[in-house]
């Protein structure tokens, strides 16, 4: 069976340059970088040519980049370790109603612990207003962490009008950028942010690497205790076949990002299109203008998301849904609801995300299976025959 994957928000592919950039360091160069020898000190010139290489990346200086095993983690530091260092009595944190779970479950971790946090809320653009966020701020607000690119529609937030906002108000900036960097230029010095989150395996680099930017001065208490590894931001032995694996993905986004940008855009725009054209109550969830190339949220209606993957995956397409099953229900997304999206209309939308290993071919073949499906699905839907549409 032919197999096309369009789940590229979930992970990606690992480049084949990656893999041979990372293989010597599964064999011979397999020494610890804190070791003082020359096996160790291989592996320390390994580490801190991909720090250079990532830090070209989001045009960062090098010694403001800490490995991590993930975006997770770098969320999690991010976000704790600045709560932690403020000294302030009281503290409050902004984040957006949108959020990847790694920001919003660990904004709930802190209102355990009694720090206050607003949650923003987003129109049907799936685009925040940097207005709304500076009327959320507080005199006790010590951080706003905001989302680079939406995980699950794809949309770009204004990060430089945010960053004005905060540095103005004398409050620290993180932002969740795992699903931009490598798609889209970042730019911290223009971006304004303090902190940025980032991981490999969404720009075809190894899965459990990740780092995290932190701008000169900014203060952040580690998760963690132990060596004083990464300049004392995140302790224990470096993954150095993963960190040179993350260094080559990010040298190689830096090169091709320009030319893979245009095209995946224009697959993802082929894919989108087609779609509305050929299967009737459809439609797209999120600004369209405003959003990274790979990414597209297409709502069926009549159609259950969950079934609709399935039934793609069987015929070897794979995408995925925003739901996801909590205590045996199919709950519907968070982003989707919170953009305005009604239940059944989050149920019923399914997130297509390319890569630079996708063609046209596959989304012409796409193109077929589709619409096929989303016919078949609703032939036996009971809300579908109860509505009397007919398509």
């Amino acid at each position: 069976m032919r197999r096309i994957y369009f789940d590229n928000n979930a992970t990606t592919a690992v480049a084949p340059e990656v893999v041979e950039a990372m293989r010597p360091y599964w064999t011979e160069h397999f020494g610890n970088a804190s070791s003082i020898h020359w096996f160790g000190q291989q592996a320390r010139a390994a580490v801190e040519t991909a720090r250079e290489q990532v830090a070209r990346l989001l045009n960062a200086r090098p010694n403001e980049m800490a490995f991590t095993s993930g975006g997770t983690e770098s969320d999690n530091a991010a976000i704790f370790g600045v709560v932690e260092a403020s000294r302030r009595d009281t503290k409050h944190v902004v984040t957006t109603a949108i959020e990847h779970h790694a920001v919003l479950h660990t904004c709930q971790a802190l209102e355990k612990r009694g720090v206050r946090v607003t949650y923003v809320r987003v129109g049907s653009s799936g685009v925040v207003d940097p207005a709304d966020i500076e009327r959320a701020l507080r005199p006790d607000t010590v951080l706003v962490t905001v989302m680079h690119a939406n995980n699950e529609l794809g949309t770009v937030h204004p990060l430089e009008e945010i960053a004005r906002i905060t540095r103005a108000r004398g409050v620290v900036f993180h932002t969740d950028a795992v699903q931009s960097v490598g798609k889209i230029p970042v730019d911290v010095d223009r971006l304004g942010v303090d902190l940025l989150s980032l991981s490999a395996h969404k720009l075809h680099g190894p899965k459990g690497v990740g780092a995290l930017y932190v701008r000169k001065g900014t203060l952040l208490k580690p998760l963690m205790y132990g060596g004083h590894h990464e300049r004392d931001r995140r302790p224990g032995t470096e993954n150095v076949a993963g960190i040179v694996g993350l260094g080559k993905a990010a040298e190689i986004a830096q090169a091709r990002m320009a030319e893979e940008g245009e095209r995946v855009a224009a697959l993802r725009d082929r894919l989108e299109a087609g779609v509305l054209r050929s299967v009737p109550l459809s439609s797209v969830t999120g600004d369209r203008a405003h959003r990274v190339p790979t990414t597209t949220n297409i709502s069926f209606d009549y159609v259950e998301g969950e079934a609709f993957v399935i039934a793609l995956d069987l015929r070897g397409i794979a995408c995925s849904t925003g739901a996801a099953c909590s205590s045996g229900a199919v709950e519907p997304s968070h982003v989707l609801t919170a953009v305005g999206r009604t239940p059944a209309q989050a149920r019923s939308s399914v997130r297509f995300s390319l890569s630079r290993f996708n063609t046209a071919e596959e989304v012409d073949y796409a193109l077929e299976i589709i619409p096929v499906v989303a016919e078949q699905l609703r032939s036996v839907s009971p809300h579908y025959k109860a509505a009397g549409t007919r398509s």
